[in-house]
C-alpha cells in the first residue's frame, strides 16, 4: 500500500510541476462552461432596451411605464433627457420614448396628447419597440375613452352637482375600466401541442456536464504520455531492479490519476452549483456512480493508448486530439439531438457518449440511480476492455 501511495504522490507532483496543468485542470473548463452555458446565473433579459424620458411625472405616466415594464417585447428604463439623447446619438439604444409634461389624465380627458418616439433608422429593435409602445398606449387610451364615455352617459341621465362630483365619478370609472381591461380575455389564443418533450434542455446543465467530461477525459487519456515519458527516461526499466511489481506500478499510477479526476469533477460540480445554478444534487448516488465509471473508462483508455504510442510528444498530441474529438462527437459540446440519426448511432462506440447520457439523464430527465445503471454498466464494460488490452500489452521498454 505504501508503494502505491508513493507512486501516486510522485505522479501528482510531476503532473502539477508546471502551471500549464492548472489550465486544463480548472481554468479552461470554467471558461468554456461559462461560454457554452450562455453566461452565469439567471439568463439575461432578451427584451429590447427602451429608454423612457418622463417629463410629466404624473400618475398617468407612471401607469404607462408600469404597462411597458410588463411587456414581453421591451425593457423600459426611465432616464433623464440628456442621458437618453447621449446614448441615442452613440447608437447604444435603438429607441427613446419621451413623455411630455402635459401627459396627465386631466389633459387627456380634454385634448389629444402626442408622445415623441425617436428611433434608429433601419433598425429592427426600434420597430419592435414601436409596436410594443403602440400596443400599450392603445390599452391605456382605451381605458380613458371608456371613462370619458361613462361620464358622458351619466351626464345625459343626470347632471353632476359640481366639478368635484364629476371628477370623482370619472376617477371611479377609470379605475374600473383599467381593471376590466386587465382582465379582458384574449381575442386570439395560441394552443401548443400536447406532446411533452422527454428532455428539458438547459444550456447551463449541458455545458456544465459536457465540459466536465471533456476536461477530465483529456488528462486521463494523457496517462499514455506518462507511460511513454517514463519509458523514454528509463525509469520503467529500472523498476525491474526493484521489488515493485507491474501490478503495483500500474495500480499506483492509475488510481492516483483517477482520484485527481474525481477531485476535479467535484470542483467543477461545485462551480456549476454555485455559479451556473445547476441542480447537481438531485441524485447523489447516481451521480457518484457515473463519475466513477466515467473516470475509470477514461483512465483505461489512456492506459491502452500508452501501450501503442512510442514517444511522449506523440502521446500528448493524441490525447488532446482524441479527447476533443470524443467529447465533440459524444455530445459534450452540443446536444446529440443536433446530429443526424446515423451519427447518433455510430457515436455509441465512444465512452464519452455514455458518460454524457448518464449525466444528462440525472440532470434533465429526472432519472435516479436505477435509471442510469445501463450507462454505468456500459462505461464499466469500456473500462474492462481497455484495461485488459493495456495491461496485456504493457512493457517496460
Amino acid at each position: 500500500m505504501k508503494k502505491i501511495l508513493a507512486i501516486s504522490l510522485k505522479d501528482t507532483m510531476l503532473r502539477f510541476s508546471s502551471w500549464v496543468e492548472w489550465l486544463f485542470f480548472l481554468i479552461l473548463p470554467i471558461i468554456f462552461t461559462i461560454i457554452l452555458g450562455g453566461g452565469t446565473g439567471t439568463p439575461p433579459d432578451s427584451r429590447v432596451h427602451l429608454l423612457v424620458v418622463d417629463l410629466a411625472n404624473s400618475s398617468l405616466s407612471t401607469d404607462l411605464e408600469s404597462a411597458l415594464e410588463n411587456s414581453e417585447a421591451v425593457r423600459p428604463e426611465v432616464v433623464e433627457l440628456k442621458k437618453a439623447e447621449d446614448q441615442f446619438s452613440q447608437r447604444s439604444v435603438s429607441a427613446i420614448l419621451i413623455i411630455p409634461e402635459n401627459f396627465t389624465i386631466e389633459t387627456l380627458a380634454d385634448q389629444k396628447i402626442e408622445l415623441e418616439m425617436r428611433q434608429q433608422p433601419n433598425n429592427l429593435d426600434s420597430l419592435v419597440a414601436q409596436q410594443a409602445v403602440n400596443s400599450v398606449i392603445s390599452r391605456v387610451s382605451s381605458s380613458i375613452q371608456i371613462a370619458n364615455s361613462s361620464v358622458a352617459a351619466a351626464e345625459k341621465i343626470k347632471a353632476f352637482d359640481n366639478a368635484n362630483t364629476r371628477q370623482a365619478y370619472y376617477d371611479a370609472s377609470l379605475s374600473e375600466a383599467r381593471e376590466l381591461m386587465a382582465d379582458a380575455p384574449d381575442r386570439v389564443s395560441i394552443s401548443q401541442g400536447g406532446t411533452n418533450d422527454q428532455s428539458d434542455y438547459d444550456p447551463r446543465a449541458n455545458s456544465s456536464a459536457g465540459q466536465m467530461i471533456t476536461w477530465v477525459f483529456i488528462p486521463l487519456i494523457a496517462l499514455s504520455e506518462m507511460f511513454a515519458t517514463e519509458r523514454q527516461m528509463g525509469t520503467l526499466r529500472r523498476l525491474l531492479t526493484t521489488p515493485t511489481r507491474k501490478a503495483t506500478y500500474l495500480l499506483g499510477t492509475i488510481s492516483g490519476q483517477v482520484v485527481l479526476a474525481l477531485i476535479q469533477m467535484i470542483l467543477l460540480i461545485g462551480f456549476g452549483v454555485l455559479v451556473m445554478k445547476v441542480n447537481w444534487g438531485r441524485e447523489i448516488g447516481g451521480l457518484a456512480v457515473i463519475l466513477l465509471t466515467s473516470a475509470l473508462a477514461a483512465a483505461a483508455f489512456g492506459t491502452m493508448l500508452g501501450t501503442f504510442v512510442k514517444t511522449s510528444s506523440q502521446a500528448q498530441g493524441l490525447s488532446i486530439m482524441l479527447g476533443m474529438v470524443m467529447a465533440l462527437l459524444g455530445g459534450c459540446w452540443y446536444p446529440l439531438e443536433l446530429f443526424p440519426q446515423t451519427v447518433q448511432t455510430i457515436v455509441k462506440v465512444l465512452p464519452t457518449t455514455w458518460a454524457m447520457k448518464g449525466l444528462m439523464d440525472l440532470l434533465a430527465n429526472g432519472q435516479n440511480l436505477i435509471g442510469i445503471l445501463p450507462e454505468a454498466g456500459v462505461l464499466l464494460g469500456f473500462a474492462a476492455v481497455f484495461f485488459v488490452i493495456g495491461i496485456t500489452r504493457f512493457r517496460y521498454e
